[in-house]
């Protein structure tokens, strides 16, 4: 599916094992029923996670950006 709108990514979400801050996911994938998927791997500990988020879909559609 197509990568999000970059300016709604999380940033610094911390490890879930180790809790050090991860800049961005290595991986984000959207769903039609507004759910985004993040995969995390933190490079201090080597953990991977994912985390789901949930969005009302009516937000998450974006205005065009030419005519």
């Amino acid at each position: 599916m197509a990568r999000p709108f970059l300016g709604y990514l999380p940033r610094y979400n911390p490890c879930a094992q180790c809790g050090e801050p991860i800049a961005l996911p290595d991986w984000v994938e959207t769903g039609d029923d507004g759910r985004v998927t993040y995969l995390w791997c933190c490079r201090s500990c080597n953990y991977r996670f994912e985390a789901i988020a949930f969005f009302d879909r009516s937000h998450t559609e974006q205005e065009p950006l030419a005519a």
